[in-house]
């Protein structure tokens, strides 16, 4: 049987820029405590998927990052949503609710 966590291929980069367009600026660890939270600990974002997607993301202008420190007082790099990033995130939005459509159909008349 699959992990829960399969389903999260290709669906990281979506969940990220919602997370930060809902919250505004915020560290990883935040956005995956978010993301299991409202998923009602059925999506995990591990570290080693998290954190490479982030900087991916940057490269690519969808998100701007900045040092600073946690509530708690420790140094983190918080991450904020740009123009070019709201503009991926419709587009991923899009992309997302045509392909859920699509399986929904092929679910039903299968």
């Amino acid at each position: 049987m699959k992990h829960a966590n399969d389903r999260l291929q290709g669906t990281l980069d979506l969940l990220i820029l919602k997370t930060l367009a809902c919250r505004g600026t915020t560290h990883g660890y935040a956005i995956t405590n978010h993301i299991q939270a409202v998923s009602e600990e059925e999506l995990r974002i591990e570290e080693g998927s998290l954190y490479p997607a982030l900087h991916r993301m940057e490269q690519a202008g969808w998100i701007s990052a900045e040092w600073g420190m946690t509530p708690t007082n420790r140094k983190a790099r918080f991450y904020s949503i740009t123009p070019a990033g709201r503009k991926q995130l419709e587009a991923e939005e899009q992309n997302w609710k045509k392909l859920t459509t699509a399986v929904g159909r092929v679910l039903r008349f299968a």
